[in-house]
């Protein structure tokens, strides 16, 4: 009897969340492909997909408009004189209980003292430097007149140093003797890294045994404690620079005063003159408009000026607009700081959307090393059109309708391994063997039977039906809506014919001032451009060349157009353009296509648009050839040439 199993439940730590929502892949490479067969390049159309993200995903510009209000938030909501404001209520409270203890003094040292009170001046940071020499009677007032020293000690401090507060517990001589050998220490320690010496890291580590309070953000080299330094400094330089000039002076001489010695504005004036040095690239000379009533201290206002500096980086990172930018760039942390955590699930979702495109095989390099859409990608596409065309034809998906599910001519005698798309037989014997054969090369662990172990019957591949589709790619299309309908027609018939039908042959004919061949690659990124000229002379000779090649084959001839023909090509190879279009053009036209129809070619003509001259030809044409004219309109393109398509394969022989 076997004993219960126990489980234990806890935090997932093996990975990606398996709860988290799924990546909508499909629902990415559909805008991808809609925006590539509107003409944007796959790169462009990846950076459009991140900006705008997708329904339940925030977008880069989303999050980045977020951080552009944060922003704002900041700089509407506070000012920056909020030490100086506390010094003023320091020194109004000293001056006001030394007055009321020499109220009741009659001696003339008490009448002295007011005399030097009164002659105190109005300027804040002077009157608290003439008094620095002052014998308080009034012990309320000196404590006062202390904290003011005090208060602009810890500010200085917490303006360079973003740990001071949880290491300065108080201002004892104790902590400022302590506040003095660290920068002491830290100044040697710059300098000795600055000449370049051996020994800097050893210095590094003992300097962080003996100060690493100060620095909870525990920097691992010399360069990550310079750069937290630099980027503080920094920010304390640009916020001076977004104060007046009259705040700017006051504190200058107001600092002399902290902790009752001049040594701190010194030391940190030292320390900001070797960090300048070492990081020239961060921006020391910026400044900012505060126009709120909230008043920011010293610290405060360096935590903001920072906050701002990261903000920037954020919306940088977010914009996406310099040379390799990924998704991935975007600082996750710093995002969860201002906008929260749903805001960075966002931004990781949308790397992970983009890590994921790129894993699966929807993009590949091209020879000129150009971003393209993969064929994987071609076929996803190729399927959501197909899908599309199907419901339109109310569940007709374009099944086989052979005697001999997967028949796609007579076996070969040998075998080969199974491919997307195949529908021919398994051949069992070899895919037992290929899977015994794997789990004893690669252990046991893997499963009984994986895709790679499949082997099919080869066939020779004979076609039934051979295909020529000839698409209109002049301006008008383009500029009539009809450009992206027309390229999900062509994928949907390529998908349908590679998946469903692979004995049939499919060849993909562009005409516009010229004609020519093209892969479904080529026409699903071909971009419009304006050009005069609908060739469909050149496009129905490159079409006969293709059902020649398959004359056992039944033959279609589909053609997509919005215009009649207004130029042919000569024998020299020239494509001669006129409008309204030469009698030589429709002629040789004409004779093309009867040419065609006479060698049993079933012959479909898509119309769009209401041009009527287009109209009165494609009629007519139809006429002499015995083909069809459909005119389903841009929502029904992709279920009219498909449609057509499956009527002539199922017609009898």
């Amino acid at each position: 009897m076997t004993s219960a199993r126990r489980y234990r439940y806890g935090p997932w730590h093996g990975g990606p969340d398996p709860l988290a929502a799924p990546l909508e892949l499909s629902a990415a490479l559909e805008e991808i492909g809609r925006a590539v067969m509107d003409g944007a390049s796959p790169r462009a159309a990846l950076r459009e997909l991140m900006r705008r993200g997708l329904p339940g995903l925030r977008g880069m510009d989303e999050l980045a408009r977020r951080i552009w209000q944060r922003r704002a938030e900041i700089t509407r909501r506070h000012r920056l004189d909020g030490t100086l404001q506390q010094v003023r209520e320091l020194l109004q409270r000293a001056l006001a209980a030394e007055r009321a203890a020499l109220v009741g003094e009659a001696d003339d040292d008490a009448r002295f003292r007011e005399a030097q009170l009164d002659a105190l001046p109005a300027d804040t940071a002077r009157a608290v430097t003439e008094l620095a020499s002052y014998d308080w009677r009034c012990a309320q007032a000196a404590q006062a007149y202390q904290q003011i020293r005090e208060l602009l000690g810890q500010q200085l401090l917490e303006q360079r140093f973003d740990g001071i507060k949880q290491a300065l517990r108080a201002s004892s001589p104790q902590d400022v003797e302590r506040i003095r050998a660290m920068l002491a220490d830290l100044t040697e320690l710059l300098a000795a890294h600055a000449r370049g010496e051996t020994t800097t890291p050893h210095r590094f580590t003992e300097f962080l045994r003996r100060h690493g309070e100060f620095f909870p953000e525990h920097p691992r080299t010399m360069d990550e404690l310079i750069d937290a330094l630099a980027a503080r400094a920094a920010a304390a330089a640009r916020m001076l620079n977004s104060m007046s000039p009259q705040q700017r002076a006051e504190l200058a001489e107001l600092v002399q005063q902290a902790f009752g010695d001049p040594w701190l504005a010194q030391q940190l004036a030292q320390l900001d003159a070797q960090l300048q040095a070492l990081r020239p690239g961060e921006d020391w000379w910026g400044s900012e408009r505060f126009r709120g009533q909230d008043p920011l201290g010293l610290g405060e206002g360096a935590q903001a000026m920072a906050d701002l500096a990261e903000l920037d980086a954020l919306a940088e990172q977010l914009a996406q607009s310099y040379a390799g930018a990924r998704a991935e760039d975007v600082d996750l942390d710093a995002l969860a700081r201002h906008l929260g955590e749903p805001a960075r699930l966002d931004a990781r979702r949308l790397a992970e959307l983009e890590r994921e495109l790129e894993r699966h095989g929807f993009f590949e390099r091209g020879p000129d090393a150009s971003l393209r859409l993969s064929p994987k990608a071609l076929r996803r596409l190729g399927s959501h059109a197909l899908t599309e065309v199907a419901d339109a034809l109310h569940g007709r998906r374009g099944e086989r309708e052979l005697r001999r599910a997967g028949a796609a001519g007579e076996p070969s005698g040998s075998t080969r391994a199974w491919e997307f798309g195949d529908s021919e037989p398994w051949d069992v014997p070899r895919t037992v063997r290929n899977a015994v054969l794997r789990r004893a090369v690669r252990g046991r662990a893997g499963p009984l039977l994986a895709v790679e172990d499949v082997e099919v019957v080869d066939t020779e591949q004979r076609a039934q039906a051979a295909v020529a589709l000839c698409v209109d790619t002049s301006w008008s299309m383009v500029q009539g809506g009809r450009w992206v309908p027309m390229k999900r027609t062509a994928l949907a018939l390529h998908h349908l014919i590679c998946t469903r039908f692979r004995s049939d042959v499919l060849e993909l004919i562009t005409f516009g001032r010229h004609a020519q061949r093209v892969d479904i690659a080529q026409l699903t990124g071909l971009a419009g451009v304006w050009e005069q000229g609908t060739n469909l002379h050149h496009a129905l000779l490159l079409a006969a060349r293709h059902l020649r090649r398959h004359p056992d084959a039944a033959q279609i001839l589909l053609v997509v157009t919005d215009g009649e023909p207004t130029a042919h090509l000569e024998p020299s190879g020239e494509a001669v353009f006129s409008y309204p279009p030469q009698s030589r053009t429709l002629a040789l036209t004409v004779r093309e296509m009867e040419a065609l129809a006479r060698h049993g070619t079933a012959v479909s003509i898509v119309m769009l648009g209401r041009d009527p001259r287009l109209a009165g030809f494609v009629h007519a044409l139809a006429r002499r050839c015995g083909g069809r004219v459909l005119d389903p309109g841009v929502d029904g393109l992709g279920a009219a040439v498909v449609g057509d398509y499956l009527r002539h394969r199922r017609r009898p022989a």
